[in-house]
């Protein structure tokens, strides 16, 4: 059977069959136009898809909890508007329930546990409200700014276990329109947190509106997926919309620390579009790109602007919180920022600095035992260090981190960066399709995580040469993701080693030489580039590279090149006996 993970949102109208008693045609009539009205465009907007239609009910399923439980929220605030000035008896209220896990794939129909427990949500909702499992309540707690109320476990109908339900209704969450006029003193939040306002259509036609609506969402919603980050929810950004913002005033307004804007403008069978990244406080721009596409496929051209952008800011934002910590005193500092501070200690590879950053970590998880992404990078910094050579001992190493990837997963489970993080290492263990495995279950979860892509094409290269072609993509897209990451370099690297291997050391020599002009290179690049250059004839110049290397890294052999690839190694064999014709001891 084939499955897949989905959000499902289940919905039937209160007291249905009194209505139908009542008044049968004019019940069917205000169902219908009240479908037709607002909750099919609604579920259009959050690109749900309705699986079938059950009388007063219906049953979507969308590939984002964020999105169905935002379309839930507004068809419930847009029924409670419409029924305003309609009799009490006549009023039209849906009950809601909404639950993320595997469904069954039958033809166009959807089935299984994940179906089921939405079903009995549903049935707990209060009329006009919505009730969400506790999977879908850890997604978006911290991303919509609603309230929900914690109704405990419930034991419900042909489900072997009590369901953790959340409860939310429209009397307990506040408008768009009034949480506008309710954040003046709103703090800002102690992650770095972002607002990304509507993006203004330039084009003077209106029906341009959804192209830059559209891409402010996706926006959106692919920055929610990095967990360190804020984002504040679209209901609350969108208030700005068509306005001139003050943008300090709107950061004070929604607590946040960067704001995003930008426009599209469209001529003729041409897009451009704008971005800007501002630190709020000061008003300045962090970052800021212009991008001109031709128009053919509108939805292809706002996944490959969502992707561009945020792959350029969630680096420029990272960068920015490490540069803000580096010289405050360390006993002064909170759990983020010691946290913070140990990533650029960790970003720097040299010995010392990774030591610095391994004690960092320490000093977060003791102040925050809950803190899941420090647990995971404390696992990387081990990888780092065994991928350096500064790891006393390997296998002890190897398993402190395995427990502490362990820890992070079960902190969240629904965070890329644990995964990612594991991946790392399982590939430090030479377990490289169980690396994987994890590598493509961060992507699932986050498709925008650079890393998570180098990671999956470096275990690939590990695994067998049939995967080359999927790692050298893999490697590509973590380059194109995030630009300015200081894992660039070893972007390169990977992609430098594939083309090597496949033969082609023209493109290998440009990979590694716009590898080696980034700061902290590792001995992987200089003695890529030097084979390189040999096999394309230029034997002085490799020779004269490996020999720089040496003084860089003294002690530099064949061995200790190939050690962390482990029994991978073979399958580089041209590119070691390349070394060893350069002259690079073997041991």
């Amino acid at each position: 059977m084939q499955r897949r993970l989905a959000a499902i949102l289940a919905a039937d109208v209160a007291g249905y069959s009194r209505m139908i008693r009542a008044d049968e045609e004019g019940t069917l009539l205000a169902l219908r136009a009240l479908r037709e009205d607002l909750v099919d465009p609604k579920i259009n907007a959050y690109r749900g898809r309705i699986v079938k239609l059950m009388g007063d009910g219906l049953l979507v399923e969308f590939a984002s909890v964020v999105d169905a439980v935002s379309c839930s929220t507004e068809v419930q605030r847009g029924v409670e508007e419409r029924n305003a000035d309609v009799p009490e008896a006549q009023r039209i209220v849906f009950r809601v329930g909404i639950n993320l896990g595997d469904v069954v794939i039958d033809g166009d129909d959807i089935q299984g546990d994940g179906v089921n427990v939405a079903a009995r949500l549903e049935a707990l909702s209060q009329p006009g409200g919505m009730c969400v499992s506790n999977e879908v309540y850890e997604q978006v707690r911290d991303r919509l700014g609603l309230n929900f109320e914690d109704l405990g476990k419930q034991d419900v109908k042909n489900i072997d276990r009590p369901v953790q339900v959340w409860a939310w209704s429209t009397g307990n969450a506040p408008s768009a329109a009034a949480a506008g006029t309710a954040r003046e003193a709103v703090p800002v939040s102690e992650k770095p947190s972002i607002a990304v306002l509507p993006f203004d259509n330039m084009s003077g036609d209106p029906e341009q509106e959804f192209v830059a609506d559209g891409m402010t969402e996706d926006i959106i919603t692919e920055l929610s997926k990095f967990r360190w980050l804020t984002v504040i929810a679209r209901n609350s950004t969108f208030v700005y919309k068509g306005q001139a913002a003050d943008i300090p005033q709107v950061a004070r307004d929604l607590g946040v620390a960067y704001v995003l804007e930008g426009s599209v403008r469209k001529a003729g069978e041409r897009v451009r579009i704008t971005a800007q990244l501002i630190e709020a406080p000061t008003n300045e721009h962090i970052w800021a790109e212009r991008y001109d596409r031709k128009l053919e496929d509108i939805f292809d051209l706002q996944d490959e602007m969502t992707q561009t952008i945020v792959g350029m800011i969630e680096p420029e934002l990272a960068n920015r919180e490490r540069e803000r910590v580096r010289d405050k005193p360390t006993r002064d500092m909170n759990a983020w920022e010691l946290y913070q501070r140990a990533l650029w200690h960790r970003w720097r590879f040299t010995p010392d600095d990774i030591a610095q950053a391994h004690e960092l970590f320490d000093e977060a998880i003791a102040i925050d035992p809950g803190f899941g992404a420090a647990y995971a990078h404390r696992a990387w910094t081990v990888y780092v260090e065994i991928m350096i050579g500064v790891a006393k001992d390997r296998a002890a190493a190897i398993a402190a981190a395995t427990v502490d990837v362990r820890r992070a997963v079960e902190l969240n489970d629904r965070d890329p960066l644990s995964y990612c993080a594991f991946g790392f290492i399982l590939t430090a263990s030479h377990e490289f399709a169980e690396a994987v495995q994890r590598f493509r279950r961060s992507l699932e979860l986050n498709p925008s995580f650079a890393a998570a892509h180098y990671g999956l094409g470096l275990s690939l290269s590990f695994t067998d040469p049939k995967h080359d072609e999927e790692a050298l993509q893999a490697a590509r897209m973590a380059e194109r993701l995030s630009p300015n990451d200081p894992l660039m370099w070893t972007f390169l690297n990977i992609q430098g080693m594939l083309l090597f291997r496949a033969g082609d050391h023209g493109a290998a020599k440009e990979a590694f030489a716009r590898a080696a002009q980034y700061p902290s290179v590792l001995f992987w690049v200089p003695l890529g580039l030097a084979a390189s250059l040999w096999e394309l004839g230029d034997k002085t110049a490799a020779r004269e590279t490996v020999a720089k290397a040496q003084i860089e890294f003294p002690g530099l052999t064949i061995a200790r090149a190939a050690g962390f690839m482990g029994p991978a190694a073979k399958l580089s064999t041209r590119y070691f006996d390349v070394l060893k014709e350069i002259g690079l001891p073997e041991k």
